[in-house]
C-alpha cells in the first residue's frame, strides 16, 4: 500500500470511496424494504378484491339456482294442477246437464210414475242421472247437497234465511241448487236457506257437586 493510501483512510479505517459505498449499501436496503412491502400490501389487497368478485360471483350463481328451482317447482304443480282440474271448465258446462235431470225427475207427478208405458221412461231418465253422477265421481267430481248440516261459507251460498224452531240456527233448511267440488276445490257453491234464530243445542246440564 502506498503512503498516499494510507493518508487517505478515514478513521475507520476506510477509505472515502469504501466508506461510500457501504453508506450507499445501507441506504439502498431500506428502500428495497420500502419497496418489497408496498408489493405486499397490494397483492394482499388484489386477494381481497378477487376474494369480494369470487364471494359475489359465488352468491349470484346460488340465487340463479334457486331461481331454476322455483321455476321447476312452479312448473311441476301447474302441471299437476292441469292434470287435477284441467277438466274444470268442461264440468262446470255439465252441471246444468246433472240441474236439468233432476228438475226433470222431481217434476214428474206420482201418477205419471204409476203408468206403466210412462214408467220405463222415467227410470230411464233416472239411470242417466246416475251415470252422469257417476261420471262425475270418477273424475273427482263431487255433489254437495248439505241440508241439516251447518253452513259453511266455503261450500254453500245463502239465499235466504229463515226463522225456524226445527233446526239450530246457522243450519242449513233447504237446498235450492246443489253444489259440486272437484278434488279439493269448488265448482259451485250450493245454495241454500240457512235457519235463523232457531232452537239453540240443548245447555249442558249442571251437575251439583254441594253436599
Amino acid at each position: 500500500m502506498s503512503g498516499s493510501d494510507e493518508e487517505r483512510k478515514t478513521t475507520n479505517g476506510q477509505t472515502p470511496e469504501e466508506g461510500a459505498a457501504d453508506r450507499t449499501g445501507g441506504e439502498r436496503a431500506p428502500a428495497e424494504g420500502v419497496a418489497a412491502a408496498e408489493g405486499l400490501e397490494t397483492a394482499l389487497a388484489r386477494i381481497d378484491e378477487l376474494e369480494a368478485e369470487i364471494e359475489k360471483l359465488r352468491d349470484q350463481a346460488l340465487r340463479a339456482h334457486a331461481e331454476v328451482e322455483n321455476v321447476l317447482r312452479r312448473t311441476e304443480r301447474e302441471k299437476k294442477d292441469i292434470a287435477a282440474y284441467g277438466i274444470a271448465a268442461f264440468a262446470r258446462d255439465l252441471l246444468t246437464v246433472a240441474d236439468n235431470l233432476r228438475r226433470a225427475l222431481e217434476a214428474v207427478p206420482e201418477e205419471v210414475r204409476a203408468d206403466a208405458r210412462l214408467r220405463t221412461f222415467v227410470e230411464g231418465v233416472e239411470m242417466t242421472e246416475r251415470e252422469l253422477l257417476a261420471a262425475f265421481e270418477r273424475h273427482g267430481i263431487r255433489k254437495i247437497v248439505p241440508e241439516g248440516e251447518k253452513f259453511d261459507h266455503n261450500l254453500h251460498q245463502a239465499m235466504a234465511e229463515v226463522e225456524t224452531e226445527e233446526r239450530p240456527a246457522g243450519t242449513v233448511v233447504d237446498v235450492y241448487q246443489a253444489g259440486y267440488v272437484l278434488k279439493d276445490r269448488l265448482l259451485r257453491p250450493a245454495m241454500v236457506t240457512v235457519a235463523k234464530n232457531g232452537s239453540t243445542e240443548a245447555a249442558p246440564q249442571r251437575v251439583d257437586t254441594e253436599a
